[in-house]
This record gives C-alpha cells, sequence and structure tokens, in this order.
C-alpha cells in the first residue's frame, strides 16, 4: 500500500509544481526555499537536534510555551521548526528570530524524507496536531528517529479520510512512538484507525500567555481606532466570509475591523471594500483613524492578540463557512467577548467548552452575529462578565505543555535507556 500511495505521488508531481506556480502568483514566498521541499538543505548545526514539525500559523502559534520549555529542558540541543507554508515560516521568524532553526519540511517522497533525516539527524522528531505522513513516519522509523505525535487533533471528517487508506494509517500510526491528543474525542478516534496507547494532555494554545508587546499594541490600535467608538473584529476570515459580514452589517457608529486569515488575500478584500463604496483605512497606514472611515483591513501579521486587545467583540473566522474555525481561545485569553459561526470542526471541544463558560456565543449566520453583537456593545455589564469568564476558562483549561514535556522526557530517557 505505501508503494502504491508513493507512485500517486509521483504521478502528482507535475500538479505540485502548478500549484506552488498559482500560489506563487499572491505569496512570491511559495517559490523560495524550494530545494528544501525536496529534502536540499543548506542550514546546519553542530548540536543534537530537536525537531519540531508546525505547518502553518496556528500551529507554529501553538508551538510557543513548548518550545521554551524544550530550550530550559534541553539547553544542549538545538530546535528545528518545519513549516508547510510561508506564512507559518514567516510567523516562525517573528516569534524566534535565530533562537531556532527553520525549514519546509520535504513532500513525502521517501528520497527527500531520507535526506532531510540524515542532514539534520534528530534525536527526536514532534509532529503538531494532524500530520500523519506514511513515508516521512516510515523512514523515521526505519532509521532510529522516535517520532511522537502531540497536540494531536483528529475530527470526524479528518478520519473518515484516514479511513480510507487503513492499512497505511494503522502502519503509521504504530510506528509512531508515543501519541498524545488534545481530547478523549480525539483519542477515541485514533485508536480507532489503529493508534496504540493514546494519551490525552489537552491543548497546547490554552497555554498561548498574550505577549505584554501584543497587549502595549493593543492599547495602542485602541488608541488609532477611537476609544470612544464600538469596535467588531471579524478575525481570521476566510472565503467568502467578508462579502456575507458586509451584506449584513450596519455601520451605524461601530467600527468594523477586518483581518483576513491569509496576507495574500490582504488586496482581495481592499477590492471588495471599495466596490462597496466603503470608506476604509489600512493597519498598515499606521495612523489615526478619522472617524467617517468605516471599516479598517487588518493587513498586517503576527498582530492578533493586538486586534484582540483593541476590540470590544470579535467574531472568530472560518465559522460562518464550512471551513472548521478558527482559534477562540487566543481572543478569550484577554478578555475579548467571542462570537463564533456553525462550522466549528477545527476546535469542537474548545468551543462547545467557551459557549457553556459564558465566554463565547454562538450564532447561525452573519444577520445574527450583528444582532448579538449590537446587543452585546449595548450591555456592559454583559460585556464586562464574559471578559472575565473568557480569562477565566482559558485558564482552568492550563497544563498541556507540562504533559506534553512529560511524554518527551520518557521517549528520550527510553532511548538513552537502550544506548
Amino acid at each position: 500500500m505505501r508503494v502504491l500511495y508513493t507512485v500517486l505521488l509521483w504521478l502528482l508531481l507535475p500538479f505540485i509544481f502548478l500549484k506552488l506556480l498559482r500560489r506563487s502568483r499572491r505569496q512570491p514566498e511559495y517559490l523560495q526555499h524550494l530545494g528544501e521541499r525536496f529534502g536540499f538543505y543548506l542550514a546546519n548545526s553542530a548540536k543534537p537536534v530537536i525537531w519540531l514539525h508546525a505547518v502553518s500559523v496556528g500551529e507554529t502559534r501553538a508551538t510557543v510555551s513548548l518550545v521554551a520549555k524544550l530550550r530550559a529542558s534541553y539547553p544542549d540541543h538545538q530546535i528545528l521548526l518545519t513549516h508547510t507554508t510561508p506564512t507559518g515560516r514567516a510567523i516562525s521568524e517573528q516569534l524566534y528570530g535565530d533562537e531556532v532553526l527553520r525549514v519546509y519540511l520535504p513532500y513525502d517522497y521517501p528520497f527527500a524524507v531520507r535526506r532531510f533525516l540524515r542532514h539534520y539527524r534528530p534525536e527526536l522528531g514532534i509532529l503538531m496536531e494532524t500530520e500523519i505522513w506514511f513515508n516521512l513516519i516510515h523512514e523515521a522509523h526505519a532509521a532510529g528517529v522516535p517520532v511522537l505525535l502531540l497536540n494531536a487533533r483528529l475530527s470526524e471528517k479528518s478520519a473518515r479520510g484516514y479511513a480510507r487508506a487503513s492499512h497505511l494509517t494503522r502502519s503509521a500510526l504504530r510506528q509512531l512512538n508515543a501519541i498524545a491528543a488534545q481530547t478523549p474525542d480525539d483519542a477515541a478516534r485514533l485508536i480507532q484507525l489503529g493508534a496504540g496507547p493514546v494519551s490525552v494532555m489537552g491543548n497546547l494554545k490554552f497555554d498561548i500567555a498574550p505577549p505584554p508587546a501584543m497587549l502595549t499594541l493593543g492599547v495602542a490600535l485602541r488608541g488609532q481606532f477611537g476609544t470612544k467608538r464600538k469596535i467588531v473584529l471579524a478575525a481570521s476570515t476566510r472565503e467568502g466570509e467578508e462579502a456575507l459580514l458586509l451584506d449584513a452589517w450596519q455601520a451605524g457608529g461601530v467600527l468594523l475591523v477586518i483581518v483576513p486569515r491569509h496576507p495574500q488575500r490582504f488586496d482581495e478584500i481592499a477590492q471588495l471594500l471599495s466596490s462597496r463604496g466603503l470608506r476604509y483605512q489600512r493597519r498598515s497606514e499606521n495612523r489615526d483613524v478619522a472617524s467617517d472611515i468605516q471599516v479598517v483591513l487588518g493587513d498586517s501579521m503576527g498582530e492578533m492578540f493586538a486586534y484582540y486587545a483593541a476590540c470590544d467583540v470579535a467574531y472568530i473566522g472560518g465559522s460562518l463557512l464550512p471551513f472548521g474555525g478558527q482559534n477562540l481561545i487566543e481572543a478569550c485569553s484577554v478578555g475579548t467577548p467571542v462570537l463564533i459561526g456553525p462550522h466549528t470542526y477545527n476546535f469542537t471541544e474548545a468551543t462547545r467548552l467557551a459557549v457553556e463558560a459564558g465566554a463565547a456565543v454562538r450564532v447561525n449566520d452573519a444577520a445574527e452575529l450583528f444582532q448579538v453583537a449590537g446587543s452585546l456593545l449595548g450591555d456592559e455589564g454583559r460585556l464586562a462578565a464574559m471578559r472575565q469568564q473568557g480569562m477565566q476558562f482559558v485558564a482552568s483549561h492550563r497544563g498541556a505543555t507540562d504533559k506534553a514535556m512529560d511524554v518527551i522526557a520518557s521517549v528520550i530517557e527510553g532511548s538513552c535507556a537502550k544506548e
């Protein structure tokens, strides 16, 4: 089955190049470091390597507490972060600078993953969330590199997809040295697919502390937006959502701040705002927002905590349309009342818990979203209660990093004992 899978990958190779070329039209960074995607690397380390794979922005942000603990516990090691998207790599640069090495993880061709493993010779590999690459895991197992799947999440939709390749999936899961899932439901789905014992560690995203610099920037942004204006944030919006939001939005005296999930869409949303005849301003202009401005386009990277700190209410994108939703934990951690749409399968448990805690309100569509937002903005007592409940909700679910470190330590100590 793995041979057939690899043959299929080779057949798809021309389409991979076409996909990179298409994406590079909006984001030229997709054509940078192409050699890394096939196992050719320049960056190296004289220290033993702990390798951590974080696909894109959300996974990379989730590594913050874990990377800090790894650097403190294993100071003689080099942390290597691998990514799949340029935005993930860019966020890594913002978060860590030169404190870590960062490269692209190679595509799942046997020759490419073998070159990666030979070049860096990691003592340990950590895959984050839902990263089950059949050749990568097989080649790491053959090379004696222990690989963990941490902060693992597996939606029902993803589980059905992996079940279609049940033999491959079972083999890969069995070759992992340890798996720690976010929730009991995630663990159960992984076990059903053939995994061995799966522990439950919680969600690393709860352990992210709002950076003080971002909170300070949030105060500055609020000053630019207008301290007397009510501000509704649409955070990490996905394709098609901005139009739905603008169709339902009635400005009044409220300032709408839209921050698209992907930076390559900034200009697209600017054109959408212009086509609607709306008066808007870009965040990158970095100046006070005039009273006649209706919308601010958040065209900046790495400032989401600041946006949350600067608004009164935040809608979490990817949930009005079936994208599965984005991370609502960051908003709650700074005490921002959250509105979330019906599609939240990427954060099912966190969303359920946030709603139960009173930190978030679920809405069915854009019209209801602004109806609820308007009600909240007119009720300072309820807003204050939701702020407090959001921070309490996050605080009560911290601790995943320590559980992850326990798993890592047990595998490292086990490997040392075998030697």
